[in-house]
This record gives structure tokens, C-alpha cells and sequence, in this order.
């Protein structure tokens, strides 16, 4: 009995998505849409142009485009600052990007927050 559920519970999924599809083959904005893809499409053809070949004359057009793109390709976050921080006590010194670290985090425990923050150099 199962497969026959499955096939009604799919038929009517079908069912579902055709609708939906038909209104959306009805909107006049996604209609625009796709004529306006068209129309790039065929002027990419016609001057034997990528996509990519493209992107590139508008990132030199407007440098906002060429900035996203290397945003994305380097994971969009610039790395954190390097921090020093020297220990009067013992005059260890402890570079870090980040707070939490081991040996920052013993300091802290035996010094105090406020302390080992007046540390850094």
C-alpha cells in the first residue's frame, strides 16, 4: 500500500507545482525578466561572448562588482588584527588573532582580565 500513497502524495506534488508554475508563467515582472535574459543572451552570442567576459566589462565599469567578487573568493572576512601581549612577570610574549588562547587564558586565571589586557603592546 505504500507505493501507491507515495504516487498520489507525488501526483498531487505535480499537481501543485504546475499551478504554481502557471502563475507564474502569468506575472508580467518574471516576464520581463525573461526577456530581458534573452536579449543578454543573444547579444552575448552574437559578439561570441562568456558570462564571465562580461562580468568582467562591468566590474571595469563599476569597481562595486569587482569588489564583491573578491570578497566571496577570499570568504568575505578580512583577518583579525594581530594582537602581542608580553608578560612582565616572566617576559613571555604570546601573538594572537584571536582571545582564546591557552597561555592568555592561564594569565587571566592567575592575573586577572583587566591585567593581562594591560599587557598588550
Amino acid at each position: 500500500m505504500s507505493k501507491i500513497n507515495d504516487y498520489y502524495q507525488k501526483k498531487q506534488l505535480v499537481e501543485k507545482l504546475s499551478e504554481e508554475l502557471e502563475k507564474l508563467q502569468q506575472d508580467e515582472a518574471l516576464k520581463s525578466e525573461l526577456e530581458f535574459e534573452n536579449e543578454v543572451r543573444e547579444l552575448m552570442d552574437k559578439h561570441n561572448k562568456t558570462p564571465k567576459d562580461v562580468l568582467q566589462i562591468l566590474s571595469a565599469m563599476d569597481s562595486s562588482i569587482a569588489s564583491g567578487k573578491e570578497e566571496a573568493a577570499t570568504g568575505g572576512r578580512p583577518k583579525r588584527q594581530l594582537k602581542t601581549y608580553k608578560n612582565p612577570h616572566t617576559g613571555e610574549v604570546v601573538q594572537t588573532r584571536g582571545g582564546n588562547h591557552k597561555t592568555l587564558n592561564e594569565w587571566r586565571k592567575k592575573y586577572g582580565k583587566e591585567a593581562v589586557q594591560s599587557w598588550q603592546e
